[in-house]
């Protein structure tokens, strides 16, 4: 494609350059939407209020076409021309959150294999054993957003003991045990069944196996551990070893919380 002309940005255009696109084209704002940055309706707004700049020059014509070629700009940053894919998983036991393993385990990965033709990657990561939610993408920069501590992701796991939790230690994990690598603040913790073996727990600290430490830490075994929700996604409607794509709603939540 020719190098557009020099463009005066005091001046925005209504009509975008005319291009010969030898790949196949699509709406400017279904290009937006793909990238995961809003929907097609406010991706028009942006479109219309001069926000968004295809090759170089501010575009606000309404149908305007681009290729997957094109430089698309929105604040400045190129807008990721792969489609973004958001999947959610509700994952078993016996499964590794890895892309690849040495040893020829099961992966999460054998799981989600006909989700998508880009290549994606778990969010983190659950043990072996922890059962629960797990999201998967290509997006990095969300990928990398929800997994650096400032931004304290909201995590509740549903805990089962090898005994009842004594109201001592109920307390203790309320106030935070202190473990080899510093303090384990959690958020709240409550009692899931009468008998006190089942315990939920919210946190946003995510160390590694952060939760099991804490209960053995007090002289309990954790049977069973399940991330039942995970930034605001929860498991409803979705059985264990299933997977679903998010919603458009949820990307754009997941991508503007803080």
């Amino acid at each position: 494609m020719a190098t557009p002309p020099a463009y005066d940005f005091s001046k925005i255009r209504t009509k975008g350059p005319k291009t010969s696109h030898t790949e196949a084209s699509i709406r400017l704002n279904k290009y937006i939407a793909d990238a995961g940055i809003c929907s097609r309706r406010d991706a028009d707004e942006l479109i219309a209020s001069g926000q968004i700049k295809v090759n170089g020059e501010v575009i606000t014509q309404m149908g305007y076409k681009v290729s997957r070629s094109d430089t698309v700009l929105y604040n400045g940053k190129k807008i990721n021309p792969e489609k973004l894919v958001y999947v959610l998983l509700n994952k078993p036991k016996d499964f590794i959150t890895t892309t690849d393993d040495p040893q020829e385990r099961k992966t999460v990965m054998d799981l989600v294999d006909n989700a998508a033709e880009q290549r994606i990657y778990p969010v983190g990561r659950l043990d072996r054993n922890t059962t629960g939610l797990l999201l998967l993408t290509n997006d990095g920069d969300l990928a990398e957003k929800l997994s650096h501590p400032s931004h304290k992701v909201k995590k509740v796991y549903q805990v089962l003991l090898d005994k009842p939790l004594a109201e001592e230690d109920f307390e203790k994990v309320q106030a935070g045990v202190e473990l080899e690598d510093g303090p384990a603040p959690i958020d709240e913790i409550g009692y899931v069944v009468p008998d006190r073996t089942v315990v939920g727990v919210e946190l946003h600290i995510g160390r590694n196996r952060i939760v099991r430490r804490i209960f053995e830490s007090l002289g309990y075994e954790v049977l069973g551990l399940d991330r039942v929700i995970y930034a605001g996604l929860t498991k409803k409607d979705l059985p264990r070893g299933e997977w679903r794509y998010l919603s458009q709603k949820e990307v754009i939540r997941l991508k503007h919380f803080n």
